[in-house]
């Protein structure tokens, strides 16, 4: 991509689009007693922070609004369209030996596909990147037919109500899900038992599934001539582990960036494993840090990579 200095980066096209809700998360350790989180935040900061023009559009409730961690996208050099939403998602999440137990305290109002800017639309990558199912089914009309788009489906396969227990539920059809051509799920946020070609049958033609599993690594899989096709990739070893929450969105961001616009990351003779390996690499970072704070650059990751 090339830069033009003399050229307002306000007046320009996106690289990538991305949108969803700023979740609050309860956090005693923060003096607000909440910080902010959201597949929304974390996979905005890690595209503006591997350089690309990043075009936010960021539903928050009253409180989020205003949270510093805004100022982080912001000094990445993302553009930020706030959203209002008369109430936001609010979770509480205990880790626990068979894994995380969210508890939601607030839910979230959709975001209108009426508050993209007209001259984002022709930004050629998206993610969709829903916490509480905040980002309705029209959304898949939006971004040009020629367009990558990618969705973190976790946040629609989730039964969310307030005062209530986080639950799973079975995966269904969506159009943002036919629409997607790049879908991130954890292996915790589907049965074991799923069927891979049950989910890429919710998909569209095409479509590649990014199935992550944390330390295990994870898979890419996606339908060809009738056959599943997948590659299996390791995990990025982490120096130690602070904070896994954000870690898969930023997996599922630097991925997209890596396959669409990040030059020389997936040119070669084996661009998908490069890809991948850079993918994984900026979700092993994430987990070393709290927060937002812990989302790497692309030095950061590439230093990361190096033997």
């Amino acid at each position: 991509m090339t830069d033009h200095p003399h050229v307002d980066a306000r007046a320009q096209v996106p690289d990538v689009v991305v949108v969803g809700a700023a979740a609050r998360d309860i956090d005693a350790d923060d003096p607000r007693g909440w910080r902010l989180g959201g597949g929304v935040t974390y996979g905005a900061l890690a595209c503006a922070r591997l350089g690309l023009r990043t075009g936010v559009v960021l539903g928050v409730d009253a409180l989020a609004a205003d949270a510093r961690e805004i100022g982080l996208l912001e000094t990445a050099g993302a553009e930020v369209v706030r959203v209002p939403l008369a109430t936001g998602p609010v979770f509480h999440n205990v880790e626990r030996p068979g894994g995380r137990v969210q508890t939601c305290h607030s839910v979230s109002t959709p975001i209108p596909t009426d508050a993209l800017p007209d001259r984002w639309r022709a930004a050629r990558a998206w993610m969709l990147a829903p916490v509480a199912g905040e980002v309705p089914d029209a959304w898949a009309d939006v971004p040009p037919s020629d367009a990558r788009v990618a969705l973190g489906w976790q946040g629609i396969l989730r039964h969310i109500a307030a005062g209530e227990r986080v639950r799973p539920i079975a995966p269904s059809p969506s159009r943002l899900v036919t629409r997607a051509g790049l879908i991130g799920v954890s292996r915790h946020d589907v049965r074991p038992d799923t069927p891979l070609a049950m989910l890429l049958d919710l998909a569209g033609p095409g479509a590649s599934l990014l199935l992550s599993a944390g330390e295990l690594g994870g898979l890419l899989v996606r339908r060809s001539e009738g056959r599943l096709r997948g590659r299996m990739f390791p995990a990025i070893a982490a120096t130690h582990e602070v904070d896994a929450t954000g870690a898969g969105d930023v997996t599922l961001a630097a991925l997209l960036c890596a396959l669409v616009l990040l030059d020389g990351v997936s040119n070669g003779s084996d661009g998908v494993s490069r890809a991948l390996r850079f993918a994984a690499a900026a979700g092993s970072l994430t987990v070393e840090g709290v927060g937002l704070d812990a989302v790497p650059t692309r030095q950061r990751i590439e230093e990361r990579l190096r033997p």
